[in-house]
């Protein structure tokens, strides 16, 4: 198995969910940090969604927190696994005014004999 570092940054210019990461196929995917940075003058509520390929497409959250003005937080506790085709979506409260990064461990699945 190989090892990918990567990262994927965004800002959320809606405030629709929006998706910042897809994990690739054959690929398993440990998201490390999910820094947001609310760049308002006023307070954002911000919520973090997972996608789940290989349950119909099942959405689970997994942050909602409110964010004060010009502060920055990680939205990931843990290490969040995804696996081929999950996928990680934002929303905000309000639109163009998050942004942030997700940085992610990408691991080559092994395919079998």
């Amino acid at each position: 198995m190989a090892n990918l570092y990567k990262n994927s940054m965004f800002d959320l210019t809606t405030t629709n969910s929006t998706v910042v990461y897809t994990c690739p196929t054959d690929r398993t995917a440990l998201i490390k940090t999910i820094q947001v940075t609310n760049i308002h003058s006023g307070a954002n509520e911000i919520e973090a969604f997972t996608t789940d390929a290989s349950n119909s497409g099942a959405v689970h959250e997994i942050a909602h927190i409110s964010l004060a003005s010009k502060t920055t937080e990680n939205l990931a506790k843990g290490t969040i696994v995804l696996e081929s085709g999950d996928t990680l979506k934002l929303k905000a409260q309000t639109a163009d005014d998050i942004a942030g990064i997700v940085c992610v461990l990408e691991i080559f699945d092994e395919k079998s004999a």
